[in-house]
């Protein structure tokens, strides 16, 4: 998407916006489906449970020459360029961010080369479930509904959901989404699906975040419903914008996303999430990337931990 036409959709009416912003992307106005799910209820610990594997395989037993995997001895990664400080582009053209590096650690582990390309987050599990991506790194909770289309791999995360607005605007949380409210979210997102099939509400789609974001920042929309991490990555001093309300969201966990057949792939990650667990490497890559969580305490919620149930988080 040129910069010309960003500059553009900030001057137009948010409903013609995001008619061309989805057009000139290559994606399509899908609605959400399944039931509902409200992504604020808590953390549902007794189903996270039943897809949380009992142990691993041991590294030394991943054959990795029955992975799949398009070009052998690399993972092919789809991922997103502008969601930091999960998964983006840095100033000297790497992919990178808490998810991104996180999985770079997991493939050490694994012997395997990680290749990351862009896509839109909309996309993303459909590349996975046709092969053209190995691997998806996005931050994606596990849905249900999601387990439809792709496997997941053990969780390695959980995340908040945030309110984001202008500086004055009416509206401060979650209580003020109501009919009126010009909601923007993420097309195809937890967000998307809170909004439509929990509130009861018609947001306005969008693409990527980045153009979300700007549409909040010029008032296009009235609040962007988001992962707090990329909220967090969006909101900078000086844009008149805030996190209005953060609450916690960890009815599912996040994982990386595989195709659904290729069971061998799965436990490979499983295998090499457990081991940058136990070693330290998460502890270590959860607080430099999340500075707002720098302690153990506060990077997991209470009752759940990230990897196979027979892992354990180093103390410090």
């Amino acid at each position: 998407m040129t910069t010309k036409t960003m500059k553009w959709l900030a001057s137009v009416p948010v409903a013609v916006a995001l008619a061309v912003s989805l057009a000139a992307c290559g994606g399509a106005a899908a609605q959400p489906g399944g039931s509902p799910t409200d992504a604020l209820a808590g953390s549902d610990q007794t189903t996270l449970d039943k897809y949380t594997t009992k142990d691993v395989t041991p590294l030394d037993k991943i054959d990795k020459s029955k992975l799949g995997l398009a070009t052998p001895g690399t993972l092919r990664v789809g991922t997103l360029s502008d969601a930091p400080p999960n998964i983006f582009i840095d100033p000297s053209g790497k992919f990178t961010g808490y998810d991104n590096e996180l999985l770079r650690a997991i493939g050490d582990k694994l012997g395997l080369k990680v290749e990351f390309a862009s896509t839109d987050f909309a996309a993303l599990l459909s590349q996975v479930k046709n092969k053209q991506f190995d691997v998806g790194s996005s931050s994606i909770s596990t849905t249900d509904k999601r387990r439809e289309t792709v496997g997941f791999t053990n969780g390695y995360d959980f995340g908040y959901m945030a309110v984001v607005t202008k500086n004055d605007a009416k509206v401060q949380g979650f209580a003020d989404l109501k009919a009126g409210v010009r909601i923007g979210v993420v097309q195809g997102t937890v967000q998307d699906d809170y909004v439509t099939n929990t509130l009861k509400l018609e947001p306005v789609r969008f693409p990527d975040y980045i153009t979300v974001y700007s549409n909040v920042k010029n008032g296009q929309v009235d609040a962007w419903v988001a992962p707090s991490q990329q909220a967090s990555g969006q909101v900078k001093d000086g844009d008149n914008t805030k996190i209005a309300e953060k609450v916690v969201n960890t009815q599912n966990f996040t994982a990386y996303a595989v195709n659904k057949d290729n069971q061998a792939l799965i436990d490979a990650l499983n295998a090499g999430l457990d081991a940058v667990i136990a070693d330290g490497t998460w502890t270590k890559l959860t607080a430099q990337w999340y500075t707002d969580r720098p302690t153990s305490a506060e990077q997991t919620p209470q009752g759940w931990k990230p990897g196979s149930k027979a892992v354990q988080i180093p103390a410090k």
